[in-house]
């Protein structure tokens, strides 16, 4: 048996190095080694570093850009229709949504928790901008993440059930990390479409969490499950130790428009909404079983 030998050290021009170097990061897919690594060597040089030193900030500049590459990648998966942050959210034109709220939920401890989240108000009054934002930020901590609109995920539903592919459809939304469904109530699901869209959300129940706005109060969600124990029972499931945003009836939009140009009244502030809204989600739960 051969013995193995350590790497000797040897005398090497500097372009042979740089060609060296980019051959060798090709084979081991370190683009941004290939690319940094003379920048990173002369600044190397200038402070003196160690070799040790050196090799640590340069496998440290590829394991950054590797999780910013992998974060990018996420956000673009989940299939957000436009870019939205929570640090663009002004929260002065947001009562109802307390700072601490939002750092709570910014945080994701609830999705781990598989807690839900409901967003209710009126048109325009930043719903979606907190359903992107708050699954932009899950997405950037590592989470998968998927984006739709309710009435989008009930056509894929409806045609994979046709297609004899709906257990595979139900089951690759049920091992996402977090659910973002927009637009629930916005259009009347026929009673075959509020049921495959009532079998992802029990795929889901307790297990991982849901994110849905709506502009219409749980009272109001008979009209769109057609069906008033179906409502009941959607509105158990996306209430229970779940988090109730209610973003108010004003248009964000519009407030938010004032307060950049100055004009305008102030919104009148509201009772803030708490983290958890367990007892709140009781009341609702009984509203919509009426319907």
């Amino acid at each position: 048996m051969t013995p193995t030998t350590s790497p000797v050290a040897r005398a090497i021009s500097g372009p042979a190095a740089a060609a060296a170097i980019g051959a060798a990061c090709t084979v081991l897919k370190l683009p941004t080694i290939r690319t940094e690594a003379a920048r990173i060597a002369e600044a190397a040089a200038r402070e003196r570093l160690s070799h040790t030193a050196f090799l640590a900030e340069v496998l440290s500049a590829e394991c950054d850009e590797r999780e910013a590459r992998a974060r990018t990648r996420r956000v673009n998966e989940a299939r957000f229709p436009r870019p939205k942050r929570l640090a663009d959210l002004d929260l002065s034109v947001l009562p109802g949504l307390p700072p601490a709220t939002l750092a709570h939920l910014a945080e994701g401890a609830w999705i781990g928790a598989g807690e839900p989240v409901v967003l209710l108000g009126d048109s325009g009054t930043g719903k979606t901008h907190l359903l992107i934002a708050l699954g932009t930020a899950a997405a950037e901590q590592g989470r998968r993440v998927r984006y739709v609109t309710t009435a989008a995920l009930v056509n894929e539903l409806v045609e994979a059930a046709d297609d004899k592919q709906l257990s595979r459809v139900v089951g690759r939304y049920a091992r996402l990390d977090l659910l973002c469904l927009d637009e629930v109530g916005y259009v009347h699901l026929d009673p075959r479409g509020a049921e495959l869209l009532f079998q992802v959300i029990t795929a889901r129940e307790e297990r991982a969490s849901i994110a849905c706005a709506s502009n219409a109060p749980f009272s109001e969600w008979g009209a769109t499950f057609t069906d008033p124990r179906l409502a009941a029972a959607v509105v158990d499931r996306l209430t229970y130790r779940g988090h109730i945003i209610n973003t108010g009836t004003e248009s964000y939009r519009l407030r938010s428009t004032r307060a950049a140009r100055g004009t305008g009244p102030r919104p009148p502030q509201r009772a803030p909404v708490g983290e958890h809204a367990e007892a709140d989600s009781v009341e609702h739960r009984e509203g919509a079983a009426s319907v």
